[in-house]
């Protein structure tokens, strides 16, 4: 680490970050609300003493804020949450039989008729958990958190609905309970076998509809490539006071913005902090918004999206297992390791966390950064399921509880992981060359077509795009070796960051996003490579059956997709070379 990042990391101050983070999570911080606008305006007021440019906006999302629930089972009442985006009752309750179905995967649905019942979940309520409940016909869920309830949004739509999307909200009555209250609901059917069926009533008010929410953006200018900018983003608001979540993040964006602004001639490239609302209400509805209104400025000038979520927790000692691109993971590795000492690994990006810009083709990195260890508490069970992983314990028992107070967080830590993000932020403002390794990003796409084509087991050919990879890799090697001479002409350096960037154009969306661009895929985690995630279907088909030439058509289709964008990333990255050939011979 050079001297330069040793001095930057030593002006990291503790004081400092838990004074924001006091400030900021004094005040439930519902999306859209008075509390949170007040936070708004003391982040800006802190931006603005620190000398950005700043712009605080309102804009018009979809919100949902719970407000009350009941539950009653055979008569007895348990103390029960109601969900952003579940369906309000009114007067009258959902009632039904009560069925317990586990985790609710496809598999148990098969199994149990739960048609107009009351299906009792294990687990954290999401969006495909309530999706696949809605579909069986159930008239509620109830689900079993850990020790406290867990505040959740239990839509998969991303961002604020359309006249295509509203269809996909939630039409179902959900509640959460603790684990105790679960456990004995629990013993209630067990006791009842097979007798008598057991009753469940469900009541929820749930206020859901058009709100205005604020957006705040603080922006410091680069002084070589002022028009390129790094976006450093984290919601303010927040699930009761919030100071993990996500009030010591918002804290270590000031934090970096106050030690950055004494460096603001350092700064090749802007810097631009964003903080959103309507994460938490309206399923990252500020985020998304913002990305539509500024889509070009996004996919023209964005060079990066750094964010930041849950940071600074007491006993949070795993900086090796969060979100990642291939293509940022090594940018996180030296900062990583130079900070905390510990080798991160990274895991593939889930659907959520503001992750709004893929269509745009910025590359991004990371979305929380410490974590709990692994344990076998209902609650880290649950954060394992809902994130897809088991290697962390999660953010602590507290996410999304009543608990999330101030007494949850350990300044060393917070700290710790201030100085990681300030080690991000500021290498990819300076370095002359973009921290971007679309190497690693091709070298995962390729893995994945080469599964693929094992997979289709002969029925579809993929080789082709295995070709392609390969040559767009041997092209990219050639690139990356000219990036790693010694000394690099402006118009050199240039030509480099150019071609970079116009490979995240085509290869974020192609390795993220399913549909359209424009548009925002639901909540639901992507594989790799979405387009030709029905290759596994295909397997399953009977050759020529109507499903059979179905799937072989729409697969082709995304397949030519595929290859056509292998084929322009080729095409950037010769171009690049062609203008590093011709500033070598001048």
């Amino acid at each position: 680490m050079n001297e330069a990042r040793k001095q930057l990391l030593e002006e990291v101050n503790a004081e400092s970050l838990m004074e924001f983070t006091k400030n900021i999570s004094r005040e439930v911080r519902s999306s859209g609300s008075e509390e949170e606008l007040r936070a708004f305006q003391y982040a800006k007021e802190k931006l603005d003493e620190f000398g950005f440019e700043t712009n605080l906006q309102f804009c018009d999302a979809y919100i949902s804020l719970p407000v009350r629930a009941s539950l009653t089972i055979d008569g007895r009442s348990f103390a029960c949450i109601t969900h952003a985006m579940g369906l309000s009752t009114g007067e009258r309750a959902a009632e039904g039989q009560l069925v317990y179905l586990g985790k609710g995967t496809a598999e148990d649905y098969r199994s149990t008729d739960v048609a107009g019942k009351v299906v009792l979940l294990d687990g954290i309520a999401t969006g495909p958990l309530v999706d696949r409940a809605q579909a069986a016909g159930a008239v509620a869920a109830i689900c079993i958190n850990g020790a406290y309830t867990n505040e959740m949004i239990v839509s998969s739509v991303w961002g604020s609905p359309t006249t295509e999307t509203i269809s996909s909200l939630p039409q179902l009555v959900v509640v959460s309970c603790n684990y105790e209250d679960g456990n004995q609901i629990k013993e209630i059917l067990r006791q009842a076998e097979d007798k008598q069926p057991v009753h469940a009533a469900v009541q929820t008010e749930v206020d859901t509809g058009w709100r205005k929410i604020p957006i705040l953006t603080g922006e410091l200018k680069g002084s070589i490539e002022p028009d390129k900018f790094v976006l450093f983003s984290g919601h303010i608001d927040s699930w009761h006071y919030g100071a993990m979540d996500n009030g010591t993040a918002n804290a270590t964006m000031l934090e970096v913005a106050r030690i950055l602004s004494k460096r603001k001639s350092e700064l090749r490239r802007t810097l631009r902090l964003a903080f959103w609302s309507g994460h938490s209400h309206g399923r990252y509805a500020a985020s998304t918004w913002y990305c539509d209104h500024h889509w070009e400025e996004l996919h023209d000038h964005g060079v990066l999206h750094v964010n930041i979520d849950s940071v600074g927790a007491k006993g949070a000692v795993i900086l090796t297992e969060n979100n990642c691109m291939a293509e940022t993971k090594a940018l996180v590795q030296e900062a990583v390791y130079e900070v905390a000492g510990q080798h991160f690994e990274g895991s593939r990006y889930s659907r959520a966390g503001d992750q709004s810009f893929w269509g745009t083709g910025m590359p991004s990195l990371l979305m929380g950064l410490s974590e709990q260890p692994p344990n076998d508490a209902p609650e880290a069970q649950a954060f394992a399921q809902l994130f897809g992983g088991g290697k962390t314990g999660g953010y602590g028992w507290w996410w999304h509880t009543t608990e999330d107070t101030l007494d949850k967080i350990d300044p060393q830590n917070l700290v710790r992981d201030c100085k990681v993000y300030a080690d991000i932020v500021y290498q990819a403002c300076t370095l002359p060359i973009l921290p971007i390794n679309q190497l690693n990003a091709v070298h995962e796409i390729r893995e994945s077509l080469v599964r693929y084509q094992e997979m289709a087991n002969g029925a579809m050919d993929f080789s082709p795009l295995v070709e392609r990879a390969d040559t767009l890799r041997e092209k990219l090697e050639q690139l990356y070796r000219h990036a790693q001479r010694d000394s690099l002409s402006p118009e050199e350096i240039n030509a480099i960051n150019d071609g970079i960037l116009k490979l995240s154009r085509i290869l974020v969306p192609l390795n993220y996003v399913k549909g359209d661009l424009f548009h925002h895929d639901p909540a639901v985690k992507p594989v790799v490579i979405p387009l030709l995630e029905k290759v596994e279907k295909l397997v399953g088909v009977e050759l020529h059956t109507p499903d059979y030439y179905l799937l072989t058509t729409e697969l082709t289709r995304n397949r030519n997709k595929v290859h056509f964008a292998l084929r322009q990333a080729i095409e950037e990255t010769s171009r690049a070379l062609s203008l590093l050939a011709r500033e070598t011979l001048e």
